[in-house]
């Protein structure tokens, strides 16, 4: 028995004193608050107590040992197991770079706390989960549970799973509304907290959670839209569409910690956190920079100095990762940018999400449904002229869940897009807006129904701009109300291929019921009357009538069976003519005099014009019944110098105008094309060996007739290499480039490699290929 005062002093002997006879317990705990008589300075002497304490020490230390045996050491935690491996494998998150736990809400898992000792009836042992600052009951950011006593707390719940001498595995299920987000646990014991390393756990939305409002039923389908971190972006027109890989990389590391510190950027509340049509909305938002310093800065300039070209990124990887690190925005994004980087975020928090892309899609400012295309009398676009503008593709995302704030029938695919066009609610961010009310022209639901459904259901008319003695005249030539929203695409469900979800978004064209989801959708719009809105025309008397109900126009119909058709006659490789031809057609018995006007130009994706090639203009004689082919030939000198001289891919855009002189018909057609390059080649065994070496090599071949002028190579593979840039300087026609890089596996699985070249000439040749990883 130890003589020190500090001995008497501890909690279990003076529990012990308890039992001793009332005359001793008095006088020890007297003498337990005494000075030893060693360390006694002032000469009077306490020896008289400390005998009579030292009298007692053996019946102290026998009570003291059987209060012990009774559970009398205060219970303390000593470590906990996070059991990693076994949760993230159930939860599907096994696949995140990081060392937390990462799970998913509403569904059970396990930890394993270390005692100081065994847990014992009357213990008091609870695990505290806190999500952000200062958290509190009173606020729901802290939940204390409590196996014994309340084993449910807000919808979470824990239970004891196993006792195993000093060890106890718990289950705990956290609610499947819980809010998304960083959560601290601590094990409270008595007063004692244990504040453990690592302690902090990633709580994701859970598809396959029934009770979870993003639950998705099809495991095809969420190992799709939640687990495949690569993928496919189709770009490019509606006569030409291709696709770009994309890497997403949502397992990536610092990328699930980017998208926590998007989450705590919002502000949104616990109670929105809880929602996933706020947290998709917000995430619109973040992935530009307009308003929040978000992500991604957007720029069609066509100069990208200080940054690097839209074209040349391969995935979302890098940008997430460089902004996470220097919190300030990544420059260059344009919309399948926008679109891949929002895909990442929404998959990595746990949200089912799809990049769509639409072809001839309408950025209709006015939100009126049409949008008006002025053209000169070559036929060439007069692209100043426009208010509004005709994407050749657009990319957003669709997110996945139950719209628990509308009425029934509009949960599952909602459209979200953070490519910066239009502001809504004083913020450049758009939707979830659900595709099924898009599809049925509700447009009054949020949100942003209005904008998206312009997008794929806008009319198009086209005004010739002529001059009448000095000045111009407008004068409407076609009504196009089939053209816009075509093709829409996605990836397939478990394969490499285009998947079209057209009518997913709207009936079919010239259906009864896409006219009546069109009168439906106008009942909701302002009205417009059909007249030229260029910020430049000058309104006609012949087009002053104004219209006091939306327009639903028809598609145009000649009275000669007029028919247009724009091809390209040869492959369009930089470098050679550009042979294309406008097929006339007359379906109509009798002979008719065609006025025909053709132009070549040069233009953007986002349908700004970039140069004009050359125009045709031509009169011809045709039977009803018959068609005439029209050559339209544009030399490589017209265009190589333009083409070499922005950072962006450029479109061949062919317009025709046929006026028919007998009947007054009128008819435009225009098509975009895009430039035909050759493959990349890459060399790679099938199969690889985890954490073992093999070479992969990239292989192109310069097949055009132009040097290839500041060649980069850019590749990258998920969980074998980093993003890697070569410079291949220029390559001659003819000559080969080869590449290669040692690759050191350390994922398992089935895996791709992406690889892309650009050059001054060329600004996109990409190409893939997959490899399985095993042990």
């Amino acid at each position: 028995m130890c003589t020190e005062p500090s001995v008497p002093c501890d909690a279990l002997v003076m529990l012990s004193v308890d039992l001793l006879t009332p005359q001793s317990k008095t006088q020890i705990k007297r003498a337990a608050c005494l000075p030893s008589p060693q360390s006694e300075a002032s000469g009077r002497d306490y020896s008289g107590a400390w005998k009579l304490l030292a009298s007692q020490a053996s019946r102290v230390e026998t009570l003291t040992r059987t209060m012990s045996s009774f559970g009398g050491t205060g219970l303390k935690a000593t470590g906990i197991d996070f059991l990693k491996s076994q949760n993230t494998r159930e939860h599907h998150t096994d696949g995140y770079n990081i060392k937390n736990l990462v799970v998913r809400r509403g569904q059970p898992f396990q930890v394993q706390v270390s005692l100081n000792r065994e847990l014992r009836a009357g213990d008091k042992l609870s695990l505290r989960f806190g999500i952000g600052e200062n958290p509190t009951k009173i606020r729901g950011s802290l939940m204390s549970l409590k196996p014994e006593k309340e084993p449910d707390f807000n919808g979470w719940k824990i239970s004891i799973v196993k006792k195993n001498g000093k060890e106890c595995l718990l289950s705990v299920t956290s609610a499947p509304n819980a809010p998304v987000g960083k959560y601290t646990l601590h094990v409270k014991t008595g007063t004692n907290i244990y504040k453990p390393e690592n302690g902090v756990i990633y709580l994701l939305f859970n598809p396959w959670c029934k009770d979870d409002t993003v639950f998705m039923a099809d495991e095809a389908k969420r190992k799709e839209y939640v687990l495949n971190d690569t993928g496919y972006i189709y770009v490019g027109s509606a006569y030409s569409i291709y696709d770009r890989p994309w890497n997403f990389g949502q397992f990536e590391e610092f990328v699930l910690d980017a998208c926590m510190y998007l989450l705590d950027k919002s502000k949104l509340s616990l109670s929105h956190r809880r929602d996933p049509s706020y947290v998709s909305r917000a995430m619109s938002a973040l992935v530009n920079a307009n308003d929040d310093s978000g992500v991604l800065l957007g720029n069609w300039s066509g100069n990208y100095r200080g940054g690097t070209a839209p074209m040349d990124w391969i995935g979302s990887v890098t940008i997430l990762q460089n902004y996470y690190k220097t919190k300030k925005p990544i420059s260059y994004g344009q919309c399948w940018v926008f679109a891949g980087v929002l895909n990442t975020v929404m998959r990595c928090l746990g949200v089912p999400s799809r990049c769509v892309s639409t072809f001839n899609s309408a950025h209709d400012t006015e939100e009126n449904l049409r949008v008006d295309i002025y053209l000169n009398e070559a036929g060439e676009k007069l692209n100043w002229m426009s208010l509004d503008s005709v994407w050749n593709f657009h990319v957003w995302n669709d997110v996945w869940m139950k719209r628990t704030d509308l009425p029934d029938g509009f949960d599952g695919w909602q459209a979200i897009d953070s490519t910066p066009q239009e502001q809504s609610q004083g913020v450049f961010q758009c939707g979830p807006c659900p595709v099924k009310a898009v599809r049925e022209g509700d447009v009054y639901l949020p949100y942003d129904g209005k904008f998206v459904y312009a997008e794929v259901n806008a009319d198009k008319v086209y005004w010739i701009v002529k001059k009448v003695n000095g000045k111009d005249k407008y004068i409407k030539l076609t009504a196009e109300t089939q053209d816009i929203g075509r093709n829409i695409s996605t990836k397939a469900v478990g394969q490499n291929k285009r998947e079209d979800i057209t009518l997913e978004y709207k009936y079919p064209e010239g259906s009864k019921e896409e006219r009546k989801s069109m009168e439906r959708a106008c009942s909701f719009i302002r009205p417009s009357g059909l007249v030229p809105r260029s910020g430049y025309a000058s309104t006609v008397a012949e087009h002053s009538r104004t219209i006091d109900k939306p327009v639903v126009l028809h598609e145009t119909v000649t009275k000669t069976g007029l028919r247009l058709e724009i091809t390209n006659t040869e492959a369009l490789h930089p470098g050679n003519p550009l042979e294309m031809a406008i097929t006339v057609k007359a379906s109509t018995p009798g002979n008719w005099t065609i006025d025909l006007a053709g132009s070549c130009q040069l233009q953007y994706y986002t349908g700004k014009v970039q140069a004009n090639l050359g125009t045709i203009k031509e009169t011809i004689n045709l039977e009803g019944g018959s068609e005439m082919q029209i050559p339209l030939k544009i030399a490589p000198d017209a265009y190589m110098k333009t083409l070499s001289s922005v950072d962006d891919e450029v479109l061949i855009l062919v317009t025709a105008i046929a006026e028919v002189k007998e009947t007054n018909d009128k008819l435009t057609k225009e098509t975009s094309m895009r430039f035909e390059y050759p493959p990349i080649t890459v060399q790679m065994p099938e199969v690889a060996k985890l954490n073992n070496e093999f070479t992969c090599a990239f292989i192109f071949k310069n097949k055009l007739n132009v040097a290839l002028e500041n060649c980069k190579l850019l590749v990258e593979g998920l969980g074998i290499f980093k993003m890697t840039t070569f410079d291949q300087g220029d390559i001659m026609p003819g000559r080969i480039m080869k590449s290669e890089v040692i690759c050191t596996p350390t994922r398992l699985g089935e895996k791709k490699i992406v690889a892309k070249l650009t050059s001054n000439q060329i600004k996109g040749i990409s190409t893939e290929k997959g490899i399985t990883i095993i042990e």
